[in-house]
């Protein structure tokens, strides 16, 4: 059996301790030994990044906003899917320590390699002031993204949620992946004024028998006078 190797630990806001392993030459993000970003949740970080960018590969300058930095694979999924030299993407994390650790572990991470991207640290509702209706998408994993207060997911805020939409563009996504079901998430989407459309991806796409995860598309429709 190969070891598990811990490379690195930090200890959260919470006081509960996340540790970055590497097993059989595969990274995860554990915490009290559950993972919340790897293997686990790859297929649909990738799969909702791919599902928010899809209506956006024809812009110039798609600019779009990842909450959660995690491993990587939501964001290298982004710059993969939309090829735009001006486009631009806005990378959310609250923990300083994940930047160092890509620095120091994930080589292949686009963090170091594509100067589109742009880290900010500050992660609630004043977040999205500066943007100005002109987000054409948002993207996060309920998992792997720091949640917010009473350590329940920022969309559950639904002052977040509100100032997500109105930093949205017209026709705008906030793209939401999971690892489970997530009671009340279409409800709270419905009062925030989106137009929702679900969608499930397997856990393992190769596997015969896999669990689903849901992804949840929220577009902001245009208002109408």
């Amino acid at each position: 059996m190969k070891p598990r190797i811990t490379l690195a630990q930090t200890t959260l806001p919470d006081g509960s301790s996340l540790e970055l392993i590497e097993h059989d030459d595969r990274l995860s993000l554990e915490i009290h030994g559950q993972q919340v970003c790897g293997p686990a949740t790859r297929a649909a970080e990738e799969e909702v990044a791919r599902l928010a960018c899809a209506p956006f590969r024809p812009a110039r300058q798609p600019r779009i906003l990842i909450l959660g930095l995690g491993l990587g694979s939501m964001l290298r999924t982004a710059t993969e899917e939309l090829k735009a030299k001006r486009a631009n993407f806005l990378v959310a994390e609250a923990l300083d320590i994940l930047p160092d650790l890509h620095r120091k572990h994930i080589a292949e991470s686009p963090l170091l390699r594509d100067s589109r991207i742009s880290l900010i640290g500050k992660v609630d509702a004043d977040m999205f002031k500066p943007m100005g209706g002109n987000l054409s998408a948002i993207i996060t994993h309920l998992d792997v993204a720091l949640p917010g207060p009473r350590n329940r997911p920022w969309v559950d805020d639904r002052r977040w949620l509100a100032s997500a939409r109105e930093a949205l563009q017209d026709g705008g996504l906030l793209a939401i992946a999971g690892s489970r079901r997530h009671p009340g998430l279409y409800r709270s989407l419905m009062q925030a004024g989106f137009e929702i459309a679900e969608h499930e991806v397997a856990i393992a796409p190769k596997a015969k028998r896999t669990r689903m995860m849901p992804i949840w598309l929220a577009r902001k429709g245009r208002r109408h006078s």
